[in-house]
């Protein structure tokens, strides 16, 4: 049989092939490792679907693969049965169905230039399309003509990455044909520069990693309206809670730095601010608020930056906050976080303070809606009941998406996460 590159989860279609775990002749079991793929900022292994003897390698390192794509084939092991294989597509594809409803996709579609959204993606190319149930309903509530959706499973089965696929080539070639009537101009061509006409340069390709990190910036300046609230926090009380309580920490095993302060606190203001929580649907038009909190971490590595995510950080206390941070961390700089630990955050934070920057304006984290970005603490003179005092001052930055959040929830935001940090309560670090 041929093994595929199986659905990777939402927002993820493609990787790169950074590592061949077998050869022709290798027997592997059913959920051995076969390959391993980057994606999302993740290297993460892809495992066999059935046990069997590799016969043949169909991708490179460096190779970048979509969804369906052939990875290897395989001489089936005794036991191994092609019922069991389907019966385990059956139950992924249940485990993918949405919870609800999606809404209507195409309302700015036009269906008779359907053709022209890509290259053969108006065509019908299945007579006979295969697809769960689940998928067949949405996809007929929609209106979509379930022929013209190519599968990426075995055997062309349609699955739930495939529609979001097709809606989003749809919802592309409605943007296009709305810039072509606006008569808006198009993107200048890049242009090709010799820099060695003026002197000496070296050159580095971009890895696959890097390319990932600025299609992700690129997407949201170019969909996100962003704004960015300032201000400032004194963390003089809390660097001196920190102070006295890092060695009782430490005798747990936990380092107790300002970031697990920052989740804490982010976490508590999280609550009562949920929309700085929330995500925007675009397809469905809704804002989705989530009551789960799962932070994620910037961390600055040797490879670029990555996002770990910490989750229900609000359910937990500083001690296995301290420690979930260097776990993600050092997993993080390793280069040992999987897809699953890169997914499902709700708010992120950037915390340079460690490196030594000031202010700066960070880029959202899509499809969150808002992110924290905290600069160097350093000494200031600041004004305290009519008195000139030191104070050791943080300066934070809110940046938000205007479509979702309005100037005076961030204000509300950012001056409850200022009191959150300045008033943090003792009882909350004592063990």
């Amino acid at each position: 049989m041929d093994v595929k590159l199986p659905n990777l989860g939402e927002g993820a279609d493609s990787g790169t092939v950074v590592g061949i775990l077998v050869k022709p002749g290798t027997q592997v079991k059913k959920g051995q490792s076969i390959i391993e793929l980057e994606t999302g900022k993740a290297v993460a292994p892809i495992p066999s679907p059935v046990a069997g003897t590799v016969t043949n390698i169909r991708v490179k390192e460096g190779e970048k693969i979509s969804v369906g794509a052939v990875i290897l084939s395989l001489d089936e092991a005794a036991g191994a049965t092609s019922t069991a294989t389907a019966a385990a597509l059956a139950v992924s594809a249940e485990k993918e169905a949405p919870k609800q409803t999606l809404k209507e996709a195409q309302a700015e579609a036009d269906p008779e230039e359907e053709g022209t959204v890509e290259a053969g993606e108006g065509e019908l190319v299945n007579e006979n399309p295969v697809a769960p149930p689940s998928v067949r309903k949405v996809v007929r509530e929609l209106g979509i003509d379930l022929r013209r959706i190519r599968g990426s499973e075995s055997g062309g089965r349609i699955m739930w990455a495939d529609v979001r696929n097709y809606i989003a080539r749809l919802e592309r070639a409605v943007a296009q044909k709305a810039t072509a009537k606006s008569g808006a101009p198009s993107a200048a061509p890049v242009e090709k520069v010799d820099f060695s006409q003026w002197g000496s340069i070296y050159k580095r390709p971009v890895t696959p990693l890097r390319k990932v990190i600025a299609l992700r910036m690129a997407e949201s300046r170019q969909h996100v309206p962003e704004v960015t609230q300032f201000d400032e926090a004194d963390v003089t009380a809390l660097n001196d809670l920190r102070k006295q309580f890092a060695p009782a920490y430490e005798a747990k095993g936990a380092k107790l730095t300002l970031t697990s302060f920052v989740l804490k606190a982010v976490a508590a203001t999280l609550k009562k601010h949920p929309i700085f929580n929330s995500s925007f649907d675009e397809i469905a038009n809704e804002i989705v608020f989530k009551e789960y909190f799962h932070l994620g971490l910037a961390v600055d590595t040797e490879a670029g930056l990555l996002v770990p995510v910490i989750r229900d950080a609000d359910k937990k206390d500083l001690v296995q906050l301290s420690k979930d941070i260097h776990e993600v961390a050092t997993k993080a700089r390793e280069r040992k976080l999987g897809l699953e630990d890169m997914r499902g955050g709700t708010f992120t934070i950037s915390n340079q303070g460690g490196i030594g920057g000031g202010p700066f304006t960070p880029i959202i984290n899509r499809p969150e809606v808002a992110i924290l970005g905290l600069g160097r603490s350093v000494l200031k003179p600041v004004v305290r009941e009519g008195k000139i005092e030191a104070r050791l001052m943080m300066p934070i930055a809110v940046a938000y998406d205007h479509r979702v959040i309005d100037g005076g929830a961030a204000a509300r935001f950012t001056v409850d996460l200022v009191n959150a940090f300045q008033n943090f309560s003792e009882a909350e670090v004592k063990l």
